[in-house]
């Protein structure tokens, strides 16, 4: 039975053993695109939703063509209440562990103490910003501490910039951020001199990005806003806005019980999968954050809805050819 609009969450009351074709971990941009686009397809599916997603600290979003500017927290549940038109279920729980069965079935043990069954595993899951140790940094974090120039670059053009190094990486950022304002300052922070390259050097000067040495100890804020830089040595920076870049933190535990394979890339160890998220594991699809550091909402809805259809197509076929050989 469908249900109305407006519902956005569906709490587990009853035991749900084998009553679903695709369970998607993870109630983000990813998830419910999947979600939707399964409902559609009348495939029994269930959202498993931790309430945790990585854009939280932010007020809006950018970048999606007609979302652009909209609240994270009101995409979302928006989203929420589309998957439900089509008798998707949603639930507020965690995923704790999930098992193969016998044939092609998974099982998903949940926090609350639920076990649901599914034919099929879409992982969701995201990933955790891990910040700078530097005080003020998570306390402004997507305010005038950010740490996407596509995300937030336009909201703070022409501003003083200035850009936390915490590896020789940081260099890059700093040169790209210089396309939206020609006032940006590298501080160098835990990154010696001398890790920069000659190229690092040639670059950022001809980008006019002023290079500043030493530690930072803490932000300077006034009026509740960023007004500058504090070094260890006592010197202040005036600076509006704070380029930095958290550590990622890949949420593949999931997927690793399963024995997923996983490669190593400068943002931490992500699953193998294929151009519709399948990774190693027969039946298991990562999508989103999951998959990738760099995936952006709209990019992680457009993999949502690719895995979504590859899913009902390779369900419908796999039903088919049983019925054959029935």
């Amino acid at each position: 039975m469908r249900r109305p609009s407006g519902v956005e969450v569906v709490t587990v009351t009853e035991t749900r053993t084998g009553t679903y074709e695709v369970v998607v971990i993870g109630g983000g941009a990813a998830g419910l695109s999947a979600a939707l686009v399964l409902g559609r397809s009348r495939r029994r599916t269930l959202v498993v939703d931790a309430g945790e997603p990585r854009n939280t600290p932010a007020a809006h979003m950018q970048g999606y063509l007609t979302r652009d500017g909209m609240s994270p927290a009101e995409f979302l549940a928006l989203g929420r209440e589309e998957i439900a038109r089509y008798g998707v279920d949603l639930v507020r729980d965690r995923a704790v562990d999930v098992t193969k069965g016998e044939g092609d079935g998974f099982a998903v043990a949940l926090a609350g103490g639920e076990t649901v069954h599914a034919r099929r595993i879409v992982v969701a899951t995201g990933l955790k910003d891990e910040l700078p140790s530097v005080p003020g940094v998570a306390e402004r974090f997507g305010r005038d501490v950010i740490h996407c120039p596509y995300c937030h670059g336009w909201e703070v053009r022409d501003q003083a910039f200035g850009v936390l190094a915490t590896t020789p990486m940081s260099v890059h950022q700093a040169l790209i951020v210089s396309q939206w304002s020609k006032d940006v300052t590298l501080f160098l922070h835990t990154v010696a001199e001398s890790e920069l390259t000659d190229d690092d050097l040639r670059r950022l000067a001809a980008a006019g990005v002023a290079v500043v040495p030493g530690e930072v100890a803490e932000l300077a804020v006034e009026d509740d806003r960023l007004t500058g830089v504090r070094l260890a040595d006592g010197s202040t920076h005036p600076r509006e806005a704070l380029f930095v870049a958290p550590r990622a933190v890949p949420q593949t535990g999931l997927l690793e019980k399963l024995g997923a394979e996983l490669h190593e890339t400068p943002f931490g160890a992500y699953p193998v999968v294929d151009p519709t998220g399948l990774t190693t594991v027969p039946g298991v699809w990562a999508v989103g954050n999951a998959m990738g550091f760099a995936e952006q909402v709209v990019n992680a809805a457009s993999a949502g809805y690719r895995a979504g259809a590859t899913i009902n197509g390779e369900l419908l076929m796999s039903d088919l050819d049983a019925a054959v050989r029935v």
